[in-house]
C-alpha cells in the first residue's frame, strides 16, 4: 500500500513489482502526480494493465473497505529491523511519503512498524527498493511468491 506517494516512477515502479509477483497495490490518494504522467507511465511500461491497483480516495476510505490481517508499516522512525519480523499472509505493507513519511494517525493504525537496518549516518532508501526488499523477504517467508 502506497499512502499519499509522491514521485509518479517510484509508485510505477511498486506497480510493476506488484504485477509480476501478483500482489496488489492500494494507492492512498491525493498523489502527487497523475496516473497519466509520462514518468509514471515509462516507468511501469505495459505492466500497469496487469496489476491489481486499487485507488482509495482517503485514509479513512481505505479503512472502511479494508480487509483483515496486519498493517505493517515501514518506517525510518521503527526500531524493529524488517529481517526479524515474522510475516504472516494477510499482511498488508504499508510505504509512506517520499517527502513525508505517514502522519501519526496512520502510524498509530498500524499493527507493526520495520525499519531497514542501514549504515549510521544514512536516513533512507529509495521508496520503491525499500518496498521490494520488504515484500521479498514477507514473500518468501509466506511462500507467497507465484510458482
Amino acid at each position: 500500500m502506497l499512502y499519499q506517494p509522491d514521485i509518479a516512477q517510484n509508485a510505477a515502479s511498486l506497480i510493476r513489482l506488484g504485477a509480476c509477483l501478483g500482489v496488489g497495490v492500494d494507492i492512498i490518494e491525493p498523489c502527487g502526480f497523475l496516473f497519466r504522467d509520462a514518468g509514471f507511465r515509462r516507468a511501469g511500461m505495459d505492466y500497469l494493465e496487469l496489476a491489481e491497483v486499487k485507488r482509495h480516495s482517503s485514509w479513512a476510505r481505505y479503512l472502511d473497505t479494508r480487509d483483515t490481517g496486519r498493517i505493517v508499516l515501514l518506517t525510518t522512525k521503527a526500531t524493529s529491523p524488517y529481517c526479524g519480523f515474522a510475516f504472516a499472509p494477510g499482511d498488508t505493507l504499508l510505504l509512506g511519503r517520499e517527502s513525508a513519511g505517514v502522519p501519526q494517525e496512520v502510524h498509530a493504525r498500524a499493527d507493526a512498524r520495520l525499519r531497514i537496518p542501514l549504515r549510521a549516518g544514512l536516513r533512507s532508501l529509495n521508496v520503491a527498493q525499500a518496498g521490494a526488499m520488504v515484500l521479498g523477504e514477507a514473500l518468501r517467508q509466506t511462500q507467497g511468491f507465484p510458482p
